[in-house]
């Protein structure tokens, strides 16, 4: 008998043992293919590829682990319990037996979701990573027409919508948002909450049309999940700021389909869960930011303070102790540039443009909004207003003292961090090409003209000589002093090239003129007098400026010195670029 003999029936090995077919599960468990598609999509359950395909290459496998885990979840019970009340109502109905029916369609046996979210993710952080899919489809949903008699239910269309709002209500709220694209596809959007980068695409908003090409039966499963999934996560986020879940809307604003502007209205008033007292307005931007800034002068002053204190023997005691002091400040970095990249300028919405997209953005980096129609917080003649948004090839009435730019300007401003010129997006000029803030150029190996424009606009903001922390009055004097000697000695190399092209010109004349080098020698000995007088006076002023910073630079200390030193290298760098 050979050795790896087994008899017929017996015990499976192998491949064999631990994967089995779609068919073969679907009997084993004793459901419908529709069910069972509709059970794995809820628990998370995909087909395998084993290494060795046992009943042919045409057949989709699953591994015995999760139809055993199938076959012990409650919602197997809870699908047989509304089959049966289907075959019960329309069992009624051909006995023409309409009480009966209307009980039973009345009362249809439902079930939850909430196990399935605590086991598929055990924490927060496990569900925001898996949101992108979620938003994705959350957001597509939202933009379906809420018809009667259509395949997508009225209610789950507007549960999509109000969903979609609360969620880009916090982005907006906690200043969140990082990169955002215009493609045909719809509006790439990336927001970091709680340390995880998160990526969705939402629709443009145009008149969407439901084609017969897509199984909605499956989408709509995964929406019923991805539904509870984004609701759970609403919930979690809304209560790590200190505001009630689900949110109370003005139904003014609601009926007027401005759905997120009274969102935003909602959360910046502050309303703590469970104390009616804080139901007040909280304070204004401004007051948070002055208070922002003095927490930071207080902790700089204190890191100031302990550095004296520190004994000159530990070289590594003041890094250890500025690493642990301003943890929190380099992570919140990123959220002070988004909070005031659109501060202190107000924006008016033009009805052609993307109205939706634009109340998302502009608030989450600092901007106030308002739109053409009713609900808006101001009108189109407020005074204050500092860029009105259009996207059409003229505008009839101007204000002098707004500027009107194209909608690609927000989207180009918020992917650099920096407020650009609005030159290249007025209104009728052909705007320049959108740049994806989600390509690595580098490694494409390619970048574009217009991306080398918009780095330029950030290094130049970056490069800027402005009051840095720690430097007095007298340091910023020295560094300008310093700046300004630089850029000298770079028009004195220009101006020196430019006399050695000129000499070299005129050496070319006198050679073509026929010039004996004797009448040439006499003349450079007549000017080389004059010339050594120069080069002496020229000497004498350099080493003297050269001492000049010496000095200056002995009295800094080393840390400001580099400060200053990379300053300097940046308006080189400037320089020589222009």
């Amino acid at each position: 008998m050979p050795k790896h003999y087994r008899p017929a029936g017996k015990k499976k090995e192998g491949n064999a043992a631990k994967y089995i077919t779609r068919t073969k599960a679907v009997k084993y468990l004793q459901i419908s293919l529709a069910v069972f598609r509709k059970l794995c999509i809820l628990k998370g359950v995909f087909p395998r590829e084993p290494k060795k395909k046992v009943e042919g290459n045409h057949k989709t496998y699953y591994h015995m682990k999760d139809i055993a885990f199938l076959a012990h979840d409650p919602l197997i019970e809870k699908f047989r319990e509304i089959k049966v009340h289907r075959k019960k109502v329309k069992k009624a109905m051909a006995k023409k037996n309409r009480d009966l029916a209307d009980r039973l369609l009345n009362r249809p046996p439902t079930y939850k979701l909430d196990r399935l979210i605590i086991e598929r993710y055990p924490s927060f952080v496990d569900a925001l990573r898996d949101l992108d899919d979620c938003l994705t489809m959350v957001h597509l949903f939202a933009a379906l027409p809420a018809i009667e008699g259509e395949r997508v239910q009225v209610q789950r269309i507007h549960n999509c919508r109000r969903l979609s709002h609360e969620w880009q209500a916090y982005i907006s709220r906690t200043n969140s948002l990082r990169k955002t694209f215009i493609s045909v596809k719809g509006i790439y959007y990336q927001a970091e909450v709680q340390g995880q980068k998160i990526t969705w695409l939402t629709p443009h908003a145009l008149q969407q049309v439901l084609t017969d090409d897509v199984d909605f039966n499956v989408m709509l499963t995964f929406l019923e999940f991805y539904e509870t999934l984004l609701g759970f996560v609403n919930f979690k986020l809304y209560h790590s700021i200190n505001v009630n879940y689900p949110p109370i809307l003005d139904p003014r604003l609601e009926a007027l389909a401005a759905e997120l502007y009274a969102l935003s209205r909602y959360m910046s008033s502050g309303r703590l869960p469970g104390n009616p007292e804080s139901n007040g307005l909280i304070e204004d931007k401004e007051t948070e930011n002055n208070k922002e800034s003095s927490k930071t002068d207080e902790s700089e002053l204190r890191l100031a303070q302990l550095q004296h204190q520190l004994p000159a023997n530990e070289p590594g005691a003041l890094m250890h102790l500025v690493e642990e002091s301003t943890a929190d400040d380099t992570e919140e970095e990123s959220v002070k540039e988004c909070r005031t990249l659109f501060k202190d300028l107000k924006f008016y919405l033009s009805r052609e443009v993307p109205r939706e997209s634009l109340l998302f953005i502009i608030p989450a980096f600092g901007g106030t909004v308002s739109w053409e129609g009713e609900g808006s917080p101001f009108d189109e003649t407020d005074q204050d207003i500092t860029h009105q948004i259009v996207d059409r090839p003229t505008q009839s009435h101007v204000f002098l003292s707004r500027h009107y730019v194209q909608p690609q300007w927000i989207f180009d401003c918020v992917n650099i961090l920096k407020v650009i010129p609005t030159d290249d997006y007025i209104v009728g000029r052909v705007p320049p090409p959108h740049i994806s803030p989600f390509v690595d150029n580098d490694k494409e190996g390619h970048i574009p003209d217009y991306a080398v424009t918009l780095e330029g606009y950030k290094s130049a903001g970056q490069n800027q000589v402005m009051p840095l922390p720690g430097l007095g009055d007298e340091d910023l004097g020295n560094s300008i002093v310093e700046a300004k000697s630089e850029h000298n000695e770079f028009a004195k190399k220009k101006k020196e090239l430019e006399m050695q092209e000129k000499k070299y010109h005129e050496e070319l004349k006198m050679e073509i003129e026929g010039t004996t080098f004797s009448n040439l020698s006499n003349k450079k000995a007549d000017s080389a007098a004059d010339v050594a007088d120069e080069d002496e006076a020229q000497a004498a002023i350099d080493q003297a400026e050269k001492d000049a910073d010496d000095i200056a630079k002995s009295v800094v200390s080393r840390r400001k010195r580099g400060l200053i030193e990379n300053l300097m290298a940046g308006s080189v760098g400037l320089i020589e670029s222009s």
